[in-house]
């Protein structure tokens, strides 16, 4: 594949502005094209230097075919909507952004965890319904005692894992990768059997799609409770929707979805003790224009003929 001049191609996109994507296209001569929609996004494919790729298209296989481009960047860590493998056989970099938000994100699911373990979806329901604290349940674990299962130890699960820690509760984590020491190493199935707090921090792959599936749940402690702030797929939900409504779960905090936005009619919404979040836990006051800056970071380097960081494919 041979890299030829042409645009900056940005994806349908949910910012404020392209300043700094605008800034970038004028210094270094080439035309930005920021794409409305998937269609007109297809449609630029074949012009574009670089591809700057949000979370609202995906890059398949025939969509790489028909690139001669330098590169790709996909706005935060997150790569799924990418078909890496293709990419790599093809030629293309992918280069990924997985800084800009690990601070937001992991303070997130700690919230989420603690709100759960300590039944405070519960205590708010009884009061909406005019009940009051007897409504409440007796199975909330001491803090010091709470077993939390960290799967994922990338940059957001050591966060994770060490503040779980550093609060004083008993954690476990688990990567089939990454090396840690902080806290002590378990395999998946034991986690999933033992832990209070089952906090999700891994990539959506084949061999991690419904990670927590219904025969994953069924093996959970009853009263546990599941945290989601990485992909949606890794849960099974219509699983996770029944675990809800039978009890046998405690909660559940999610902030990604298998399919976004969530449906109006999906049972997550109705289903008790469920804390749900639009795919916002990366946000802050800082981390958007730390995600853009890095992104066109990334696509300067791209553009100007140098190996892009943090790269997937």
């Amino acid at each position: 594949m041979t890299p030829a001049p042409g645009t900056l191609l940005v994806a349908p996109h949910q910012f404020p502005d392209l300043a700094r994507e605008e800034a970038l296209a004028a210094e270094l001569g080439v035309d930005l094209v920021a794409a409305p929609d998937a269609a007109a996004f297809a449609a630029a494919l074949p012009q574009a230097a670089v591809v700057m790729v949000t979370p609202y298209v995906r890059l398949e296989r025939h969509d790489l075919e028909r690139m001669r481009c330098l590169g790709v960047v996909r706005y935060g860590i997150g790569y799924d909507n990418i078909d890496v493998a293709a990419a790599a056989e093809l030629g293309v970099p992918v280069s990924i952004v997985p800084d800009a938000s690990s601070e937001e994100v992991a303070s997130h699911a700690l919230a989420l965890g603690l709100m759960l373990s300590r039944r405070i979806p519960q205590g708010q329901a009884a009061i909406a319904r005019g009940a009051w604290a007897s409504a409440v349940p007796f199975d909330s674990p001491l803090l010091s005692r709470l077993r939390v299962g960290v799967i994922g130890m990338g940059r957001i699960g050591r966060r994770v894992a060490t503040w779980w820690r550093d609060l004083g509760a008993d954690v476990r984590a688990h990567d089939p990768v990454a090396a840690f020491d902080a806290v002590p190493a378990a395999d998946v199935d034991e986690l999933i059997a033992a832990s209070d707090v089952l906090s999700l921090h891994v990539p959506l792959t084949d061999a991690t799609r419904h990670l927590v599936s219904a025969d994953a749940i069924a093996r959970m402690p009853r009263g546990a409770v599941i945290v989601n702030v990485s992909r949606g797929g890794l849960v099974d939900e219509h699983a996770l929707a029944d675990a809800l409504r039978s009890g046998h779960l405690g909660g559940a905090g999610l902030d990604v979805f298998e399919h976004e936005p969530l449906a109006t009619d999906h049972p997550l919404r109705s289903a008790p003790n469920a804390v749900l979040t639009p795919h916002s836990a990366w946000k802050s006051r800082s981390s958007l224009d730390a995600l853009q800056a890095g992104a066109v970071a990334r696509a300067r380097r791209l553009l100007q003929g140098e190996d892009p960081p943090d790269r997937v494919a």
